[in-house]
């Protein structure tokens, strides 16, 4: 193996190309990895996704110094992070990025010093932190690579780093006992270990047989305000660089200076947009700060005539943001009057850009957000805290829980109290999910084949069945209907609904108490979503 020294920035955009290359390459064995066999195991997707739009940051800079490089590809992760997985990996960026400190080439102290960062931050990203994860991955990737870090050479610490994360990930079982009950190892983990194998395959120069795909644009970050707020004169864009930026002083000032703002930080960068007639002052000022980058002026008089006679939507005490996947259930929430919706969730979780974007596009500086996913929860808290506006974060884990929220939702009432009264709602809601299984699998006492019916209640794998009406009314049974009010079945996509209003009536003769709908939801991959009240 060559001995590599240090890395220049556009190695580091060769490694991330490579990693992401490889990433790719085994996302579908990572998305199997979920630890139910349930079609919405999209943890390599969302790895990779997160991976793409860091490059899609990074590769207009690779000419530039290391230090420029990463700190590009740490806020392209930071801002396209999808799921819990990218977020995680988007702080492990992160930390790789604050140790380089200016430096034209990342030597191999910088990268052992990154990963020990990245490893520290990945652990603050999460709330109740759970080993036989990818933080365990990290933690033992980053303490094998110090152990070598008197060799200062890039190819030897890859190496024992991509070793230990090989071991740790499959021992992930042994710390996790869902992992070792699915028989499975941790997905993000494998995931993490995937793009370190990438970027040692590139410092050995093994990338000949790797086809490099070009990168996916990722969008920038003054889109997300866009097509919200059209303000006239010019667009104006610019990245400033420097040291003891203050985010919450460049906002203020911005907005004295025009209308449209959107202010975000990644440690010594602050990328800014703002709609002004004078966008001189803008940059003078932002000039005054530290290093111009990526500086865009265009004008929206011209290129938005039609939207002159618009007025601004009028401003709103307090706003709802859900994220729901399928047109049905989109009008479902619509329904219940949520201000905006996010699309995603369970077969596509939303970015950080992506949901940040919806926050930034209703018209109130309070929000309410219901992820209505545990896997989009961390994706959320990052766009809460790129965000100038008031938001909480309910929790949400299922369309049920995000409707019976929004039920009790009252314009009447302030956002504390709102919040209160929609989070004793989600408690009294069950949730019913019956989806297909992807691959023969043991879970306990259940046992499942490919393509079999697999059903939960609450989030627990409780049922397995060759006919869905069958498992449907199996699963209910769980639960003591005669103190339930509601009964509202929500259809998916692939499921015929004439089958949903017959388990529907089966359930009024059964319980003639109950108020009993089905609904066309059209969400994809499971059949049904059931909610009990």
């Amino acid at each position: 193996m060559r001995v590599i020294n240090s890395c220049s920035g556009q190695d580091l955009v060769g490694m991330f190309s490579c990693a992401s290359v490889w990433l790719e390459r085994n996302a579908d064995q990572i998305n199997s990895l979920n630890v139910f066999p349930v079609p919405d195991g999209d943890t390599g997707i969302n790895m990779l996704l997160t991976m793409r739009a860091a490059l899609a940051e990074a590769s207009p800079v690779a000419e530039e110094s290391a230090s420029t490089v990463a700190r590009a590809i740490a806020h392209g992760a930071l801002m396209g992070a999808r799921g819990n997985s990218g977020v995680i990996l988007s702080q492990i960026l992160r930390g790789l990025a604050a140790t380089i400190d200016e430096k034209e080439c990342l030597e191999g102290s910088d990268l052992v010093a990154g990963l020990l960062a990245g490893s520290s931050l990945a652990y603050k990203a999460v709330s109740h932190p759970v080993e036989g994860t990818i933080l365990t991955v990290i933690r033992e990737a980053s303490a094998a690579a110090q152990g070598v870090s008197a060799t200062n050479d890039l190819g030897t610490i890859m190496e024992a780093t991509a070793s230990a994360a090989k071991d740790s990930v499959a021992r992930t079982p042994s710390l996790l006992a869902v992992l070792r009950e699915a028989g499975v190892v941790d997905a993000g983990g494998l995931g993490l270990y995937v793009i370190f194998e990438g970027f040692l395959r590139y410092l050995r120069g093994e990338t000949g047989e790797l086809e490099i795909l070009a990168p996916i644009c990722a969008g920038r970050v003054g889109d997300s305000v866009s097509g919200v707020e059209r303000s006239y004169g010019y667009c104006t864009e610019f990245i400033i660089e420097g040291r003891d930026l203050n985010p919450e002083q460049i906002r203020e000032q911005l907005e004295v200076i025009g209308q449209s703002v959107l202010v975000v930080e990644d440690e010594n960068l602050v990328r800014a947009h703002v709609h002004t007639f004078d966008p001189g002052a803008a940059l003078s000022y932002a000039a005054s700060l530290g290093t111009l980058c990526q500086v865009n002026v265009q004008n929206i008089d011209e290129q938005h005539e039609e939207f002159i006679a618009l007025e601004k939507p009028p401003q709103m005490e307090l706003a709802t943001v859900a994220v729901a996947s399928g047109e049905g259930m989109g009008e479902v929430f619509r329904s219940l009057g949520v201000t905006a919706i996010a699309s995603g969730g369970q077969t596509m979780n939303p970015s950080t850009e992506e949901l940040l974007r919806a926050l930034e596009s209703v018209p109130s500086d309070k929000v309410i957000f219901l992820p209505n996913n545990p896997n989009i929860v961390l994706a959320a808290e990052q766009a809460r805290m790129l965000s100038a506006k008031r938001v909480a974060i309910l929790p949400t884990e299922t369309i049920p829980q995000g409707v019976a929220a929004l039920l009790a939702f009252s314009d009447e009432a302030d956002f504390e109290a709102n919040v209160a009264a929609m989070k004793e709602a989600i408690s009294a809601v069950r949730t019913v999910e019956v989806t297909t299984a992807v691959r023969s699998a043991r879970f306990g006492d259940l046992v499942m084949k490919d393509g079999q019916a697999i059903a939960f209640l609450d989030g627990e794998l409780v049922g397995v069945g060759d006919r869905i009406p069958q498992l449907v009314s199996k699963v209910l049974s769980q639960i003591d209907l005669p103190k339930c009010e509601v009964v509202t079945i929500y259809y998916g996509a692939d499921t015929e609904g004439a089958e949903a209003e017959r388990i529907a009536e089966a359930l009024r003769k059964k319980h003639p108490h109950l108020e009993v709908e089905a609904i066309h939801a059209g969400q994809p991959h499971y059949n049904y979503i059931i909610s009990v009240e």
